[in-house]
């Protein structure tokens, strides 16, 4: 492959910092390349009159929907993008999206029985607008081969080394990092998100459960309790509740509790253990274990990244 073309897609609404960002370190990947007799690679920003005369003179082998700043774009501002981008599929082009550009690649219909990321915030929106699509959104990256998907606004620097990596080699991708001051690829989005319920579902009993555990902070979830608050039986409060918010009555009291326990280890100077007990927990090592599988780094590591 003699050069590497890549669109970036200018849709309404898209966020221009993001867009020339990307295009900046595609630069400095293109530089580093050509010292190392890499395959060229070239940019291309696909405007909005695009869609009317699909770009057969500017064929691209990815082309990436960049994050937007405003709400995620509708339906019918996004059919003919839509439509396009199709038909770019169709003909071989890998299509990746950053943030809000999810909505966008979603409105394809490639991403039906698919896993995509998008960011953090976005999840009980996209889930109700696209139900056929498996929402990861702990993910920061997932790459699907022909699909990537990336999560939050700045993951447009993840997504960008991701595709140099891809297209023109580790080497090249670590150097971009490196002359960027960057870190490469390998975080996640969980490490950065907080814990959003879903309050929207329409299931009062489920709501008063959901009250009592914020109010509780999680420490009170004993079922006999819940199903009380609930005014239903216990089996079938555990079968509504999961069906209405996504997780167990367990699994959603840990995320209260580890979510204050972020705040905690975030905004204070508690040591782990202490932090832990505060939070509900009366063995630190049940809790660092918990902690480490909902956000993805340990106590220790969540403090030092993000103390403030």
């Amino acid at each position: 492959m003699d050069e590497i073309r890549v669109g970036i897609v200018l849709y309404p609404g898209v966020q221009l910092s993001a867009a020339t960002g990307l295009t900046d370190l595609f630069h400095i990947a293109r530089q580093i390349a050509a010292e190392q007799g890499s395959p060229r690679l070239r940019v291309h920003d696909i405007h909005p009159n695009v869609p009317a005369e699909p770009a057969a003179d500017v064929p691209c082998d990815v082309l990436i929907l960049p994050p937007s700043l405003q709400p995620p774009i509708q339906p019918d501002a996004a059919a003919s993008w839509a439509h396009w981008l199709r038909e770019r599929h169709s003909e071989g082009t890998v299509l990746a999206s950053v943030c809000g550009g999810a909505f966008l690649l979603a409105e394809t219909g490639l991403l039906k029985e698919r896993t995509a990321t998008t960011h953090w915030t976005y999840v009980q929106a996209f889930q109700d607008r696209f139900p056929d699509v498996v929402l990861d959104t702990d993910r920061l990256i997932i790459d699907g081969g022909d699909i990537i998907s990336a999560g939050g606004l700045m993951s447009w620097i993840d997504l960008g080394l991701k595709l140099v990596e891809r297209f023109l080699g580790p080497v090249v991708m670590a150097q971009t990092a490196r002359m960027m001051l960057v870190d490469p690829p390998g975080r996640e989005q969980r490490y950065y998100s907080g814990f959003v319920p879903r309050l929207t579902h329409g299931d009062a009993a489920v709501l008063k459960v959901q009250h009592h555990l914020q109010a509780t902070e999680g420490r009170e979830a004993r079922l006999a309790t819940l199903a009380d608050q609930a005014g239903l039986e216990e089996r079938t409060l555990l079968r509504r509740f999961q069906r209405a918010t996504g997780l167990t009555t367990t699994d959603y009291a840990q995320r209260l509790r580890v979510a204050k326990a972020q705040e905690l280890l975030q905004f204070g100077r508690l040591p782990v253990e202490r932090v832990a007990w505060e939070v509900g927990y009366t063995d630190a090592g049940s809790f660092r274990k918990i902690f480490h599988r909902i956000v993805g780094l340990t106590p220790g590591e969540y403090r030092q990244r993000f103390n403030a």
